[in-house]
């Protein structure tokens, strides 16, 4: 399912996706149309912007983790966004995506984020106050700078890809 405001961009996405092998390929243009319609389409992955209206994708991502009529809770979902400030990456990870892509967007990075959701299914966290993927993903082979949030708060504006994959490692 592709949730996004920009008929455009939802049609790159469904372009990609289609290149891909995906064969039924649902849209929606707000988190409040796509809830609706995941009462009848059993998505397999949810591709998500954050920014609409009436619902945004945040909230939509938190309806489907812990709303009470949520169809699937478990659906992984990817959260597309131009804003990658490092509060808005947290935010997001905290609320249930299991992947946060940077746009503009490439097949490319779009497959990746589906191939480690495919390869390397993670179990879900739940707490009184918190029901997620878990963000431990055992990448022991991680080369990257730092990883632990003390470090990242040090940073200003916008991540990089890189950077954004590194605070979802946890």
């Amino acid at each position: 399912m592709i949730v996004d405001d920009n008929k455009h961009m939802r049609a790159l996405v469904k372009t990609i996706l289609h290149a891909l092998g995906a064969k039924n390929c649902r849209e929606a243009s707000d988190g409040a149309d796509a809830f609706k319609e995941l009462r009848h389409f059993p998505a397999d992955i949810i591709i998500c912007d954050w920014n609409m209206s009436p619902l945004d994708g945040l909230d939509f991502v938190r309806l489907v983790r812990t709303g009470g009529d949520s169809p699937n809770p478990f659906v992984p979902i990817v959260m597309l966004t131009g804003h990658t400030e490092l509060v808005k990456v947290i935010e997001a990870r905290d609320s249930g995506v299991h992947e946060f892509l940077a746009k503009p967007i490439s097949a490319r990075s779009l497959y990746a984020r589906i191939r480690i959701i495919i390869e390397k299914p993670r179990e879900f966290i739940k707490t009184k106050s918190y029901f997620c993927p878990d963000r431990r993903r055992n990448d022991a082979e991680y080369k990257g700078s730092e990883r632990r949030v003390a470090n990242l708060e040090e940073s200003e504006g916008e991540l990089s890809q890189d950077e954004v994959e590194a605070l979802l490692n946890g």
